[in-house]
């Protein structure tokens, strides 16, 4: 099996040896761009599996950069910045990031957050491969042909914007998506007082799928972002 190629996007030196580190003890390859100019031609020609990417750089602001990369580009995009505000995490995002990951970081969480997006790479090349009309993560069963959603065997009887909401979160497994980009796929429109109702048919979607809506194991919240679903490790596969 090759080893995952992974982008360090990151200007500060301290910070690129840290993550450079890190990533060959886990027996990653990477390489890295000290701009955002440089950052566009590796990505274009490195073709990495994950590209880690500071939002500070000295010639093209990462939101940009994330913008130019998903014109032709799924590859999964984690922002490793200093900014912790909630408007540039959502713009982040917004713009098509798969995570945001704050300084100063973890080495465990940068690593889990890796895995997570290494593992979406694994389920698209899967789903590609197979013409998919299952969707299966842990108990969660979806027919997507039937328009079902399954817990354990038992069919979950859903309202048509719940089941809609559950399918946008599972065919981005993995991936936070924000209030905006739910929205906008959702209802068509993007207007912030809907936020509110959006939360309140999350909450009734959880009861239907979580033993236990208040330690959910399927939607993590990420508050004042947006929402993302979890992957099972042991049993989610695509099916034909």
């Amino acid at each position: 099996m090759n080893k995952p190629q992974i982008l360090v996007v990151e200007d500060d030196n301290a910070v690129a040896r840290l993550i450079g580190t890190t990533l060959q003890m886990q027996d990653y390859t990477y390489r890295r761009a000290k701009n955002g100019t440089e950052a566009i031609m590796e990505a274009l020609s490195y073709k990495p599996d994950v590209i880690l990417l500071d939002l500070g750089l000295p010639d093209i602001d990462g939101v940009e950069i994330v913008r130019k990369v998903r014109a032709w580009s799924n590859t999964p995009i984690i922002v490793v910045s200093a900014r912790s505000e909630d408007f540039d995490k959502v713009s982040a995002l917004d713009a098509g990031a798969d995570d945001y990951l704050t300084k100063p970081f973890s080495v465990d969480e940068l690593l889990a957050r890796l895995r997570v997006a290494l593992r979406r790479v694994r389920y698209d090349s899967e789903r590609l491969s197979a013409e998919q009309s299952f969707y299966e993560n842990g108990a969660l069963r979806i027919d997507y042909a039937a328009g079902c959603a399954y817990i354990d065997g038992e069919q979950v009887h859903l309202t048509p914007t719940e089941y809609k909401l559950l399918c946008l979160l599972s065919r981005n497994t993995g991936k936070v998506l924000t209030h905006n980009y739910i929205l906008r796929e959702i209802w068509g429109s993007v207007n912030a007082s809907d936020v509110p109702s959006l939360r309140v048919i999350m909450a009734t979607l959880r009861k239907k799928i979580e033993a236990d809506p208040a330690e959910p194991q399927y939607i993590q919240t990420h508050i004042g972002i947006g929402y993302r679903m979890i992957k099972k490790e042991s049993t989610h596969r695509v099916l034909s």
